[in-house]
């Protein structure tokens, strides 16, 4: 129990020392992940979609499906 009270006195001691970032970078860079997130998800939507219209294709010429 010791050893976890001086990690919480040590965890409050650090959390003083972090310097935040202000509002309009906070704003800026969640905007910036949102994007990314959106374009990778759109990206990767777009290669299962060819892939899987590719192997439908495949598949029916084949006479697999």
């Amino acid at each position: 129990m010791k050893n976890m009270m001086q990690f919480l006195q040590d965890v409050k001691i650090e959390m003083t020392k972090v310097v935040w970032p202000k509002f309009d970078e906070f704003i800026g860079s969640t905007i910036i992940v949102l994007v990314l997130v959106c374009a990778f998800a759109i990206y990767l939507g777009s290669i299962d979609f060819v892939f899987s219209k590719f192997a439908r294709y495949i598949f029916k010429l084949y006479g697999g499906y």
